[in-house]
């Protein structure tokens, strides 16, 4: 970390870091043709809304926290929120709400308990996490160690550090997202998708199973992707498909049939056919799958998709308004 910070005051002192505990943000395109992902946060809905529910602009750096929350103690006075799964968290003992901004003061401490639904919450500061911009983000890629906490996820006894605000935390008014608006989270969900048109790489009756078919999610799956696991999806052995770009989303097919959902730390290009990929809305609900969870497919066409997403985004902004980015540096 930058030299300066023995200097500073910490933010956040990490007591327990939690199974996966990183900071990230919405990512940094401009550099897959370089073989680096966009990365960031696998739930983009749930980290802009922590982000805008404590005044930041919504790509600000958030933590994300996998399977299992953290425990912190706060050093100095600021305000957060809490988004995604529900980890149980807790505020000096007593349950806090999600989807709400909570003040926080010095000596308090956060901590997480069971874990209810989902598998990703979280955590938004006023300010946003202050660590260093590496190719225009501060997101976490932790197979190249880059960006984020040092390239890593957090361990105990880490420090973090706020970007300085110029104005003070106690101006900051209350926000929740409304209840309507909350997703709801299950072990068992149906992602739409749009099927990919090069149909000659499956036999025919490919499409069929993907869309009356249940797979579960892998124990050898992570944030590059989900190995799903259920009926093969038929492919057409002597058709040979030549290496190319890959989206978040995508379902591939190897050659065992058995179809990899591509996530946000994905290879940037990807040598199995897609049969096709998972629309932008649903995205958040696949973000939110672990292992054992269960996933079914349904087709959905292009246009369907674009009137999804507006529609999300026309919700979220009346409900929400993104606010002016809070001007934040670098505390000296």
């Amino acid at each position: 970390m930058a030299t300066h910070e023995n200097s500073r005051t910490p933010l956040i002192e990490v007591i327990k870091p939690g199974w996966l505990t990183t900071i990230q943000d919405l990512g940094r395109p401009g550099y897959q043709q370089y073989g680096m992902p966009v990365g960031g946060v696998m739930d983009r809905f749930a980290a802009i809304v922590a982000n805008r529910l404590v005044g930041n602009p919504d790509q600000a750096a958030v933590l994300e926290c996998t399977g299992q929350g953290p425990e912190l103690l706060f050093q100095q006075d600021t305000y957060l929120a809490i988004t995604g799964a529900n980890f149980s968290p807790t505020l000096n003992g007593h349950a806090i709400a999600l989807w709400h901004g909570i003040n926080v003061r010095q000596g308090d401490r956060l901590a997480f308990g069971p874990r209810r639904l989902g598998f990703r919450c979280y955590l938004a500061i006023a300010g946003g996490f202050d660590v260093p911009v590496i190719l225009g983000s501060r997101s976490t890629h932790c197979p190249s160690q880059t960006g984020g906490f040092n390239g890593r996820p957090l361990r105990a006894g880490d420090h973090l550090y706020h970007c300085a605000l110029d104005q003070a935390i106690d101006t900051l008014v209350a926000r929740r997202l409304p209840p309507r608006l909350c997703p709801s989270y299950s072990d068992s969900v149906t992602l739409r998708v749009i099927l990919d048109s090069r149909r000659d790489f499956f036999h025919r009756c490919a499409l069929t199973v993907l869309t009356n078919s249940t797979y579960t999610v892998a124990p050898q799956s992570d944030r590059t992707g989900y190995r799903l696991s259920g009926p093969p999806l038929a492919r057409i052995e002597e058709s040979r498909f030549i290496s190319e770009g890959t989206v978040t989303g995508s379902l591939q097919v190897p050659p065992d049939g058995q179809p990899i959902l591509l996530m946000v730390d994905r290879q940037t290009t990807g040598g199995y056919p897609p049969i096709a990929t998972v629309i932008s809305v649903d995205l958040p609900l696949a973000a939110q799958l672990g292992p054992g969870n269960t996933v079914c497919f349904v087709a959905c066409s292009i246009a369907e998709a674009q009137a999804l997403l507006r529609t999300q985004t026309h919700l979220l902004n009346a409900a929400l308004p993104p606010l002016p980015a809070i001007r934040s540096t670098p505390s000296p």
